[in-house]
């Protein structure tokens, strides 16, 4: 199983996205407060609602609470536009972390540069900014299940 990581989301539109990825391929998913919204909030259930029971699901207080729940339970890949490495030339493994920042700024940049061989990147044009939350998020929770052949997944 997959673990899907979101550091401070702010937007519960793309949250409810990932959630309901996650719920339909199987992925577990972390929260890292702080959150921009609640989960309870309707926009955030809305995306996601119909799945909402179907999701595994755990919320953090902050990175050092989830480094040490988590650590040694998989590898940690630190997605970011500021990694060299692109995000298929990784060989994925069951249980590993797919790790992404806030909207608003990404991931905290001693995760990505403190760790350069686990932080990786979706190519993109240099000129503009970013691809959506949520679509970064689904792009590589399927490069991942393409390498595992998609386990319990038709």
């Amino acid at each position: 199983m997959l673990n899907i990581v979101l550091v401070e989301p702010e937007i519960p539109g793309n949250t409810g996205n990932i959630s309901r990825t996650c719920a339909v391929v199987g992925a577990r998913l972390h929260l890292i407060e702080p959150l921009g919204f609640s989960i309870e909030e309707k926009h955030l259930r809305r995306a996601g609602l119909d799945y909402w029971d179907k999701l595994d699901i755990t919320t953090y207080k902050n990175i050092d609470e989830f480094r040490e729940k988590n650590q040694g339970k998989g590898r940690f890949w630190y997605f970011s536009t500021k990694a060299d490495k692109r995000h298929s030339d990784v060989e994925y493994q069951d249980e590993d972390y797919l790790i992404f920042g806030k909207e608003s700024a990404g991931l905290p940049e001693y995760l990505i540069f403190g760790n350069p061989e686990q932080a990786v990147r979706i190519p993109m044009r240099d000129e503009l900014r970013s691809l959506n939350l949520s679509n970064s998020v689904a792009i590589a929770v399927y490069e991942a299940l393409r390498q595992l052949d998609y386990p319990a997944l038709r």
